[in-house]
């Protein structure tokens, strides 16, 4: 008999051909892979950006595909994506806000009448702050001019805040992008709300405070700047700042380099801006050991409500004990001697920045992909963040919460190459890294494994042929899988019946493509978006539904 299913089969397909019926489209590295609907990209868009691109994609070519997705998305249902921009904005759940600024901005200019006024209206949401809202002049002006509902928006941007809080804001992000709060004012031209607002914008656009600013109580701020600016002695310009709050933004270079002034700046300091700036605070020597600055840097890091509320995402913590471990700058300016005491705590709050997750009590087993493609690109701009680096990262705070699991990762034998075709057993390798390590060393660990080809079906085959138990396959990858000879959903449903256990597939998603090995007819595989802050849980969740 000649056995035609050996070459045309939904069972047992090969990674370069689709199977049959199944809808799949090629990926972009000559594999077949399942398309997301334009609502899961516009997700991962959301959440991931196109910053860096990818292996396969530039920066311009996935810019462009995703705002594509944007447009269509606000085609088909711009309330729907005005709402999906703002949830993903204002719970924290993205690296950087660019990519939700942007679209609505797109929403803004190119969407139909309704949609342009909810976007509008939407405005003080996603753009919280003054360089949010100069992020959106910059994006709307690339797709338009400054018409009336533009107009009204930004006006009402300045006007909705309290007179107080519009002067940090007015203090604080004076210019960015090019552009500056007197160039917004400008444009909008907005009629004052108070007394105290009206003030405000006279010193924004004229740069002088106007008669009655200094009983003001909501300059406050403001008159403190005009007398820091004044004086040449550290401990008045200290006390200035201690007292009236004074943010870092508004202080002159030449006081930064005082451990003083550092002092008087760290009760006020917003979670973000100290964990940017631990680095320099450690520089000019304000974390000696048992100081009270230390102690209180390391109890608010400890602080998971503090972390949440203040939305501080895990990929600034990641990047922040990427670049403090390392002791030197990014640019290669200024160096310093890293504190233990803040390597541990920054750990700890990468943790905690996920938020509470309720273990599943499943056994998972979690695949790293370390191909080559998952070796170039960033995940949201953050230099050396590679996909690869951030998928061990992401991993790690599932291995955190669930006791029973083990690592693997699709990769070649040591001093192999190209994955299942370089030998080693079937191209998988254990990676004995845990969360009990400390994640910097941890994600070093899987930095230095081999390439190997990318195969998203390895995980499943591997586990069939050692008769290992899983309930959950959890692979962290870019989705554009291409070397095996079988469908990652079909090697799932094989080890289903090999094994008797019903168990499912969680694909993560690690960069803004448009693909998933995940076959969306399959109630037991889900795709999900990496690095977003929801993303824990409900991997959680669903492995134990």
């Amino acid at each position: 008999m000649f056995k035609y299913t050996k070459f045309f089969s939904t069972k047992i397909t090969p990674q370069r051909e689709p199977i049959p019926g199944s809808g799949q489209t090629p990926n972009s590295a000559g594999g077949y892979a399942w398309p997301l609907d334009d609502w899961g990209r516009l997700d991962r868009f959301l959440v991931l950006g196109s910053e860096g691109g990818t292996f396969y994609a530039g920066e311009r070519e996935l810019t462009i595909e995703n705002a594509e997705v944007v447009a269509r998305c606000l085609a088909a249902d711009g309330i729907r994506t005005i709402d999906r921009i703002v949830d993903i904005s204002t719970t924290g759940r993205a690296p950087k806000n660019d990519p939700a600024i942007f679209s609505l901005a797109m929403a803004a200019k190119l969407g139909d009448e309704v949609t342009r006024r909810a976007a509008y209206a939407a405005l003080p949401q996603v753009c919280r702050i003054g360089t949010h809202l100069m992020h959106f002049a910059e994006f709307a002006q690339g797709f338009g001019g400054w018409g009336r509902g533009m107009r009204k928006a930004v006006g009402a941007w300045f006007n909705g805040k309290r007179a107080d809080d519009l002067a940090l804001q007015l203090a604080k992000y004076q210019s960015r992008d090019g552009w500056s709060n007197r160039d917004l004012l400008r444009l909008a031209h907005p009629r004052a709300a108070s007394p105290s607002h009206d003030r405000l914008f006279a010193w924004a656009v004229k740069g002088e405070l106007a008669e009655g600013a200094a009983e003001d109580p909501s300059l406050a701020l403001i008159v403190a700047m005009e007398e820091l600016r004044k004086t040449d002695d550290l401990a008045t310009a200290a006390k200035l700042i201690r007292d009236k709050r004074v943010p870092r933004e508004c202080v002159a270079t030449e006081w930064l380099k005082q451990p003083e002034i550092w002092d008087a700046l760290l009760p006020a300091m917003p979670m973000t801006a100290m964990i940017r700036n631990l680095a320099t605070m450690t520089r000019v020597g304000l974390f000696a050991m048992g100081s009270e600055a230390l102690e209180l840097v390391v109890s608010r890091l400890a602080d998971r409500e503090r972390l949440v509320k203040a939305r501080v995402h895990p990929i600034a913590v990641l990047s922040a004990l990427a670049t403090y471990k390392s002791g030197r700058g990014a640019r290669g300016q200024g160096t310093w001697v890293p504190v233990a005491k803040v390597l541990d705590a920054l750990d700890a709050a990468f943790y905690a920045c996920f938020g509470a997750v309720e273990p599943a009590g499943k056994r998972l087993l979690l695949a790293l992909d370390v191909s080559g493609s998952m070796a170039s690109g960033e995940v949201a701009g953050v230099p050396g963040l590679t996909p690869r680096v951030a998928s061990a990262a992401m991993a790690l705070v599932t291995a955190a919460t669930e006791r029973d699991h083990a690592f693997v990762a699709f990769t070649a034998a040591a001093g192999g190459y190209g994955g299942k075709w370089g030998g080693g057993v079937a191209g998988i390798s254990a990676v004995s890294i845990s969360p009990r390590q400390r994640l910097d060393d941890a994600v070093a660990e899987v930095a230095k494994l081999p390439m190997g080809g990318t195969d998203c079906a390895l995980p499943m085959i591997w586990a069939k042929e050692n008769r290992i138990d899983v309930d959950t396959f959890v692979v962290y990858t870019d989705n554009e899988t291409w070397a095996g000879s079988v469908h990652p959903a079909q090697a799932l449903r094989d080890y289903r019946n090999a094994r008797g256990i019903p168990a499912k597939l969680v694909v993560v998603g690690m960069t803004s493509t448009g693909f998933s090995v995940a076959d969306p007819s399959d109630a037991g595989m889900l795709d999900v978006v990496g690095f977003d802050t929801s993303t824990p849980p409900v991997i959680a969740d669903f492995a134990r539904a």
